[in-house]
């Protein structure tokens, strides 16, 4: 059988990530480069894991089964939060920036790593089809409504 859309939409998103995670490492302290980098990620990941709790973790949380693997993601995706708006306050070309930016970068691929081998596969055995498909259309509506809120929006302890 193949893998459900809304699985497939969210590793699409992952790949994605992992990609701009490797650029964003790869600069060498030019402020703007960077910054760019930093910022088209930083947008991107407030709206996949608010799109993302919106529609998997909410289904997730109302099952038993799921409850607690949800309960995990979206605790990381918090901490993932707060390290961005760390990220934000600091200065982008600093060696200080850049240690805070690959320990996140860190937590961020094993939470990637844990959803993709853990829970999506726990999700997927339990969920319906239909409500695998009513998933992929919550996610792909909120998904683009939420990068607008991050164009506004701060990550962390720094939104107003």
């Amino acid at each position: 059988m193949a893998e459900a859309r809304i699985f497939q939409d969210l590793k699409a998103d992952h790949d994605r990530q992992r990609v701009m995670l490797e650029e964003i490492g790869e600069t060498s302290g030019e402020g703007e480069q960077r910054s760019a980098l930093f910022d088209k990620l930083r947008k991107e990941l407030q709206a996949h894991a608010a799109a993302e709790e919106e529609s998997l973790y909410a289904t997730m949380l109302a099952c038993p089964d799921l409850r607690d693997e949800a309960r995990h993601s979206v605790s990381e995706h918090k901490e993932v939060d707060d390290y961005l708006g760390e990220l934000v306050e600091l200065d982008i070309t600093s060696s200080e920036w850049l240690a805070k930016f690959k320990e996140m970068r860190h937590r961020y691929l094993h939470h990637i790593d844990e959803e993709e081998e853990e829970m999506f596969p726990s999700a997927a055995e339990t969920l319906s089809d239909d409500a695998e498909a009513r998933l992929a259309e919550v996610f792909e509506r909120r998904k683009p409504r939420e990068l607008e809120i991050a164009e506004k929006q701060l990550p962390g302890d720094a939104r107003e």
